[in-house]
This record gives structure tokens, sequence and C-alpha cells, in this order.
């Protein structure tokens, strides 16, 4: 998917509706901004920390996975 967009004289553009919604980014989210190599601009979304909280609950439940770290900390 691609589009043409304009800059601002403030270095500022819009990201197609389009593109938001595909990529579920929305009002007041952050983007990690990065320059290639190539010349390119890459924008990708940036997860907070908080925003990831239970992607990992089918692996186990907390009480296990506190057992498991505490595990391997006694390892070290």
């Amino acid at each position: 998917m691609q589009n043409v967009v304009k800059v601002t004289r403030k270095g500022q553009t819009t990201i197609p509706a389009e593109i938001r919604q595909k990529l579920g980014i929305n009002e007041g989210d952050d983007l990690l901004v990065e320059a290639t190599d190539q010349g390119q601009v890459v924008f990708s979304p940036f997860r907070r920390l908080e925003d990831c909280a239970g992607i990992y609950s089918k692996y186990g439940k907390p009480e296990e996975m506190k057992k498991e770290i505490e595990k391997i900390r006694e390892e070290y």
C-alpha cells in the first residue's frame, strides 16, 4: 500500500487513514522513525510496555511464571 503525502514547513506529515487503520495506529500512539541506508524513512508502531501486558498469557499463569523465574534465579 503506497500513498503520496506532503511534508509541511515544520517537517510534519499525515499518515493516511487506511494505513493507520491497517497498522492499528491511533491518536497519541508513539512511532519509531528510522532512516535506512537506502535513503528511506521508515515509521513503525512503537508499543509501550503497558500495551504489551498479557501478550504471553497463553504460555502460563502468573504463579507458574513466578515459580519458573525463581527456579532460574536459584540456578545462578
